[in-house]
């Protein structure tokens, strides 16, 4: 009886998940991108680096970051995006995003500590860092489309609702 009992209790709660998980798909928050492409969608919880200042120091050491974890970085206009990995203690893939929030470049897995550059290309106004190896694992290649309120509505290719 007890093992009927959870098993009913278990599915009910999954069901109340899986009803739960599109309404949380399709909120924009400061803190979270939602990327799709053609095998589907996945989410981010973010940091936002909109300044100098923040955008210097990025995820440098940091000693590790939760799975479904990165950070944003905000430019004020589109520009050619050069990054590097000095100081920064975890490998990283790095999405270069244009301005209507579609990726146009990835990097994957930058290499801990190293000083060469990672020339995502121009027209770059956001780039988002992961975790490495995470773009792979969920094909997310140029093309995919980022949703997130810092980019201007009336320009996105995936606006927020």
């Amino acid at each position: 009886m007890r093992e009927g009992l959870v098993g009913g209790v278990l599915t009910g709660f999954i069901a109340l998940v899986m009803m739960a998980v599109p309404a949380l798909a399709s909120e924009c928050r400061e803190d979270r991108v939602q990327l799709r492409s053609a095998q589907g969608t996945a989410a981010f919880t973010v940091e936002i680096a909109d300044t100098d200042a923040e955008r210097a120091q990025g995820l440098m050491h940091v000693a590790s970051m939760p799975r479904f974890n990165g950070m944003l970085f905000v430019f004020d206009r589109p520009q050619r995006a050069v990054f590097w990995m000095e100081n920064t203690l975890i490998p990283l893939d790095m999405l270069f995003i244009d301005e209507q929030g579609v990726v146009q470049a990835v990097h994957e897995n930058a290499v801990p500590l190293d000083r060469t550059p990672i020339d995502g290309g121009e027209g770059i106004r956001y780039v988002l860092e992961i975790n490495g190896g995470m773009a792979s694992r969920l094909h997310l290649a140029p093309g995919a489309e980022l949703r997130h309120p810092a980019i201007a509505q009336d320009l996105a290719a995936w606006p927020c609702e």
